[in-house]
């Protein structure tokens, strides 16, 4: 298609890392083209490798490739991109289903409220979806009584278990479950994953858990559209792995399962490290990452339990397994054979004869002779092999047994997980065997799509008869045509015992030299290339002839029905003695075409549906999707050589509206008149001058290219009316721009004017509005400074009105406290002083009365003794000593008269001059009163002595009053040292708070 891509046009373009990137075209040079890229690079490339980008898609893909209007792979693999960054991980290619593993859960998808909504509902009237195809599947059988099937293909790590899973789940959701016992069947089904894988799977280069053999799985409907059965069928298991194995691959899981069991086991079946066993140590892995060999042993049994293999069975699987190991040794060591026997439960002789002898039967007699070490090899890896692919059978048949099928059921939904195309660094024998599968799978797939093309044209009622189809039939004639195929000349070379590897090449290079899809590399001896659907793939012949030979030896079974071991025993049964003489050749091509042709006679008795599961990244993590690994898959898978069947006849087919919606910009006329739909579609396409299509009822169809041409078409047209819109568009701007400039030009001059008037005018006015401005500026200024004086002013007055409020408060505070202090001091001294002068008053008045008391006594004593003649004596002492209460008031006040000094004269004036208070004054009078004084009538001399007796008194009592009056004054000293203190603190605390003023008056300043 160079002739429709111009500078201008969106393309793709080849990229080494993205595999396609999209890009315009800069500049076309002949028949290349200069491509500036989406990440700004400069590319030249050929016109042919380019193909064009539809830029009306939309930005979310769509949900059938189909309807992309440009079906090539670039647009294929970014819908699908696009898709998958929105986690749509399914699309539609027509009726296949393309699923791409999203590596984290996506339960929304699964639930049973999206069961309920695809139930019953038809292919594309909802989004796509793993539930759309198992219900049209199951529709198709119900409604037409045929079996389907539906084939889920990928590689290892593409979700392939998991879509099968999704199947069965939802088949079950449909049909329920008949004869389900306890567990349901699709559990049963599952269950058995575990052992098929470790005697099934295998790590290869690209993958580590890759399926060596085709499962087929039958789910078995009654009459009623109810499950009621199940059985599992394998077929074309890759035997010749159990013997050779390339670096870094490994061979199946059982026998690194077996090397990882408990000591126990390990002991019972002479097992020990993979290393020692030549059938393992062909490669240097032994163990993979991640992954626990251990541990997946006991899985294993665990599922082989729920599979119903007895713990003796299993005791006789691992034998034969083990068996199997150590035959690799048993040619060099009487050892291994001893142990091989033993493991067997076989004669060792019998074994060693079987093995390193052979036995020719010719008419006249029979012949034994012994062989060589290679054919005692050749002849250990068939028994080898034979064991291992007995054993295999074997435990398929049991796990169907344990499913339980239907005999008598009619219909079924079968669904196929096989392996995918394989191109290796290496390819040899199984990459060959597995290509070939996925040729007559994809030839079966292209017949399909024809078919359903075929059906599309039907139904529009066009003309399909000279529709071509893309076949690889001359690839299938290649490998297995009769005589002269690939796998013929295989035999025949393995049929003669000195053939080697490089005498099968040379067959191969003489017999395909001019074959168009076999090519012979340079300077290769041993080497061919295919040229398969998905791609060239070029195999090393060195190990095809042993790994082909495929022949169960009389001697073999014999020896092995003839084990104690009722288990290998009943593998191996009595073969008829026509079957034991007839020794003809069996090669595993043979029988490997012979099982893929009963599969693809199954698949072709029924219905198909093909679900394509692709892996988006080998790192096995969510939202990354690597191009040119997915592409590799979408060819590998067959997807893209779907779409070059479907470009074969007509790729690209629209409604009339989508159509008209499109393209009627080339022929505008048909908008102006009412036209039925599919008059003016092909009124556009005659005008166009486009005879590639035919008419449908509701569609048009197109030829592979038409699009792209009418596209092309589209663009020139454009291009046509964007030049006269922008002939237009200039000649309507050219006047714009005069009469605008026409106009601007008279508004400038009418501006000028009015510019200079307006600058007159503003002089005459300048100065006026000067002066007002002065003034207006003066009066803000003065007005401003007055109020920032008046501001400043009242906060100052504020501040110091403030302060000598608390100053004054402060003084009265001070004052009050003093007086406070002196009023307590001056109290606690009165009446410590009137306790002193009190207690010695009344101590002196004591001594003084008792003293008089006693003197007097005396006294009228001796003038009694002396005058007892004169009457009256007793009378008179009497009344001296009791004197009545009017005469001590009498006499109390003659002594106050002749005694001024006396303590109670003291008392009085200490009384007066201290003025305590009423209360304690009335207590003392009290206590005075209650104290009689004896008032004595002495001589001066007795007076005299009284008076020095009270004079000394009176001395101690002013000394004690001077004592008291010297610590009051201390007392007073440190309450002026206080007071002074107080005044500096609050002559302090006043500069600070000055200071404090003076920083706010600033701050609002």
């Amino acid at each position: 298609m160079p002739q429709d891509i111009n500078v201008g046009s969106r393309i793709w373009v080849g990229d080494p890392e993205l595999a396609w990137i999209d890009g315009i075209v800069i500049n076309v040079d002949g028949a290349e083209a200069e491509i500036q890229t989406s990440d700004g690079r400069m590319v030249t490339t050929k016109l042919s490798k380019l193909y064009p980008k539809d830029v009306e898609a939309p930005a979310g893909g769509v949900d059938d490739m189909t309807k992309l209007s440009y079906l090539h792979e670039p647009a294929v693999l970014y819908n699908l991109a696009n898709r998958y960054e929105i986690n749509e991980i399914y699309t539609y290619c027509g009726n296949i289903l393309i699923a791409i593993n999203p590596f984290q859960a996506l339960s929304h998808l699964y639930d049973i409220c999206l069961m309920e909504r695809y139930k019953g509902a038809q292919l594309g009237e909802l989004s796509p979806h793993v539930f759309a195809i198992a219900d049209v599947a199951y529709r198709a059988m119900i409604n037409k009584g045929k079996s389907n099937s539906i084939l889920v293909s990928g590689e290892s790590g593409a979700g392939k278990t998991e879509t099968t899973k999704m199947l069965m789940c939802y088949l079950a959701y449909l049909g329920g479950h008949a004869a389900a016992e306890g567990r349901t069947v699709e559990r049963k089904v599952l269950e058995s994953n575990p052992v098929l894988e470790a005697f099934g799977n295998a790590k290869t280069v690209r993958n580590n858990n890759s399926s060596r053999s085709g499962k087929f799985v039958e789910i078995q409907f009654d009459k009623h559209g109810q499950i009621s059965g199940a059985a599992i069928r394998t077929s074309l298991l890759e035997k010749s792995r159990v013997c050779q194995i390339s670096d870094p691959e490994q061979n199946y899981h059982c026998f690194y399962l077996l090397c990882a069991a408990p000591l126990e086991k390990i002991k019972r079946y002479k097992l020990g490290d993979p290393k020692s066993f030549h059938y393992l140590n062909q490669s240097s892995c032994y163990e993979l990452v991640g992954v626990d060999d251990a541990h997946d042993y006991l899985a294993t049994r665990k599922a082989m339990d729920i599979a119903g293999i007895s713990e003796n069975e299993q005791n006789g699987n691992n034998l034969s397994f083990s068996g199997c190991n150590f035959q690799s040794c048993c040619c060099n060591s009487s050892s291994h054979l001893q142990i091989t026997a033993e493991l067997l439960m076989c004669d060792p002789q019998a074994l060693e004869v079987a093995l390193c002898k052979c036995v020719m039967i010719t008419p006249e007699e029979i012949i034994e002779r012994s062989l060589d070490p290679l054919g005692a090899a050749v002849s250990r890896d068939g028994l080898a092999k034979t064991i291992y692919s007995r054993l295999f059978d074997w435990l398929v048949n049991k796990i169907n047994v344990s499913i339980g099928q239907d005999p008598h059921s009619n219909c079924l939904i079968g669904v196929l997980d096989i392996y995918g195309f394989e191109s290796f660094k290496i390819s040899s024998f199984e990459q060959f065997c597995i290509n070939f599968t996925n040729e007559k799978l994809q030839q079966h797939f292209n017949q399909h799509v024809f078919k359903m093309e075929q059906a599309v044209y039907k139904n529009e009622e066009i003309d399909w008869s000279y529709v071509g189809f893309v076949d690889n039939q001359d690839v299938l004639d290649l490998i297995e045509k009769k005589p002269g195929g690939i796998f013929s000349l295989l035999d025949e070379t393995c049929m003669f015992p000195k053939s080697t590897h490089e005498t099968f090449a040379q067959k191969l290079y003489q017999t395909f030299k001019d074959h168009r899809r076999f090519v012979k590399p340079k300077l290769a001896r041993t080497e061919f290339t295919v040229v398969h659907y998905a791609g060239e793939v070029q195999y090393q012949c060195d190990q095809f002839l042993d790994k082909n030979r495929d022949y169960v030896v009389p001697e073999h079974q014999d020896l092995l029905s003839a084990s104690k071991c009722s288990f290998i025993a009943g593998l191996f049964p009595l073969l008829s003695e026509e079957t034991a003489k007839s020794g003809k050749f069996s090669s595993i091509g043979s029988r490997f075409k012979l099982q893929l042709q009963q599969l693809m006679d199954i698949l072709n008795s029924t219905e198909p549906h093909y679900i394509r599961c692709v892996k988006p990244n080998n790192e096995l993590k969510p939202e990354i999707f690597e191009n040119v690994n997915v592409l590799l898959q979408l060819r590998s898978g067959g997807v893209l050589e779907a779409i070059r069947v479907k470009c074969g006849g007509y790729p690209t087919h629209r409604t009339f509206t989508e159509f008209l919606n499109r393209f009627a910009i080339l022929a505008p006329e048909i908008l102006e008149g009412n036209y039925e739909e599919n008059v003016a579609c092909k009124w556009i396409m005659e005008k166009m001058g486009r005879s590639r299509y035919q008419m449908g009822k509701t569609k048009i169809f197109l030829r592979a290219g038409q699009m792209e041409e009418l596209d092309a078409l589209k663009v020139k047209v454009l291009g046509e009316s964007a030049k006269v819109v922008q002939k237009q568009i200039r000649s309507h701007l050219t006047r714009k721009h005069y009469v605008g400039m026409r106009t601007a030009s008279i508004r400038i001059q009418t501006a000028w004017r009015g510019k200079l008037a307006r600058e007159l005018y503003k002089d005459m006015k300048t100065k006026p509005a000067a002066v007002k401005i002065q003034k207006t500026f003066r009066r803000q200024v003065a007005r401003r400074n007055y109020i920032d004086t008046k501001s400043s002013a009242i906060v100052l007055q504020t501040g110091l009105r403030a302060m000598v409020a608390r100053n004054e408060f402060r003084y009265k505070a001070q004052n009050n406290a003093a007086i406070i202090i002196q009023a307590y001091w001056r109290r606690r001294s009165a009446v410590s002083f009137y306790k002193k002068i009190k207690k010695a008053s009344v101590l002196s008045q004591s001594i003084f009365r008792k003293r008089i008391a006693r003197r007097n006594l005396k006294e009228k004593k001796m003038a009694a003794r002396e005058e007892e003649e004169e009457d009256g004596t007793l009378e008179q002492v009497a009344e001296l000593i009791y004197v009545e209460p009017e005469k001590q008031l009498t006499c109390e006040g003659e002594e106050k008269a002749k005694f001024p000094h006396s303590p109670l004269t003291v008392q009085n004036k200490t009384d007066k001059t201290n003025a305590f208070p009423d209360k304690e004054h009335g207590v003392a009078e009290n206590a005075y009163e209650l104290c009689p004084i004896i008032e004595e009538i002495s001589s001066p001399i007795q007076d005299a002595s009284k008076i020095e007796n009270l004079t000394a008194e009176v001395g101690k009592l002013k000394a004690l009053l001077l004592g008291e009056k010297k610590r009051a004054d201390e007392y007073e000293k440190k309450h002026a040292e206080a007071q002074e203190l107080s005044e500096k603190r609050r002559k302090k605390l006043e500069e600070t708070e000055r200071r404090v003023y003076q920083l706010q008056d600033s701050l609002n300043r």
